[in-house]
């Protein structure tokens, strides 16, 4: 074979590999398009239309979760939303996290309509952020209601005193730090608690009473901390109707005339791992135990372990104490 031709040879390999390197980029070109008209089609809307209702979950146990709160906020300025529905389902959590939801969604509905659809369950400080809503739909079967406020901890002092472990301290004052853990609650302790707990309880009850236009002391157990089924609900006017996200959607068709037929998109905050050295160290024994990032974050999510770690004042239904 001549130099000429082996020239020849190669100068059509080298078309041929450019070929296909350049229908490798046209088709890279492609997927790239395709992926930024499905990012578009969810959180910002589709490449024709961009109007929507944004879906926004409240679920598992409630802190004050930046951000979530920062989602709402942005909702608030996203002109191509046109409404939002709030997906509650959780048994509660934090009174404070309640709080800062049921403000930034009340923030929310001054500018755009906002329902909230109840699932399974929506007590306590679920049903604050429900509160928060124009307008509140639940399932007839949701569990529903719970008001009140609890303040929790454990007394380790007998067991202490079988591992012969004595707790020291020296404290600045009588209320430092009372109610602890490491010895029995006296009655300064006690008032201490039950003042907060009482406060906290009257704010609670204060909003059920505005937001819901009611008597709380005419609804039988209301102020006791019961729940109620969907159905009672309506009854009792703790919710505006019984039903879920269609009939909440046909409500802000009619009644806030929101377009219809508008898709309804699911929002979500960004994630953000505030668990700091325990995260860290969860997720080492996660990879040594083979559980890959979704059972991690499972496991994080579980509301069983998260009931476990809220502090303060907490606003929570516990089916297996009540």
């Amino acid at each position: 074979m001549t130099l000429e031709t082996e020239a020849l040879l190669d100068r059509r390999r080298l078309r041929r590999s450019l070929s296909l390197w350049r229908g490798f980029a046209v088709l890279a070109g492609v997927l790239a398009l395709a992926v930024a008209a499905l990012a578009l089609g969810t959180q910002d809307g589709g490449i024709a239309d961009r109007r929507q209702i944004a879906r926004v979950a409240i679920e598992g146990v409630i802190t004050e979760n930046r951000d979530q709160l920062r989602l709402l906020n942005k909702l608030a300025s996203t002109k191509h939303v046109e409404a939002v529905i709030l997906a509650i389902n959780s048994p509660g959590g934090t009174t404070a996290g309640g709080e800062a939801l049921f403000e930034a969604i009340r923030a929310l509905a001054a500018k755009k309509p906002v329902v909230a659809q109840f699932g399974t369950v929506a007590t306590s400080a679920a049903y604050i952020c429900g509160l928060g809503a124009d307008r509140i739909f639940a399932r007839g079967n949701t569990i529903t209601g719970s008001m009140g406020v609890i303040f929790q901890w454990a007394e380790v002092t007998e067991l202490l005193g079988k591992l012969g472990v004595k707790m020291n301290e020296i404290k600045s004052g009588p209320l430092k730090a009372n109610p602890s853990p490491f010895r029995p609650l006296d009655e300064a302790g006690k008032e201490t608690a039950e003042k907060m707990v009482r406060e906290s309880m009257e704010w609670f009850r204060s909003l059920v009473a505005t937001r819901r236009q009611i008597n709380t002391a005419d609804v039988p157990g209301l102020e006791q901390g019961r729940v109620y089924s969907g159905r009672e609900a309506l009854a009792y006017k703790l919710i505006d109707q019984v039903g879920g996200e269609k009939e909440a959607q046909a409500w802000l068709e009619q009644e806030r005339k929101v377009q219809k037929g508008l898709r309804v998109v699911d929002w979500k905050p960004k994630r953000e791992d505030s668990w700091g050295v325990l995260g860290f160290i969860g997720r080492a024994a996660a990879a040594l135990f083979g559980l890959d990032g979704d059972a991690w974050r499972a496991l994080q999510d579980d509301p069983r372990l998260s009931a476990v770690m809220l502090d303060g004042l907490v606003s929570v239904w516990q089916p297996a104490k009540n």
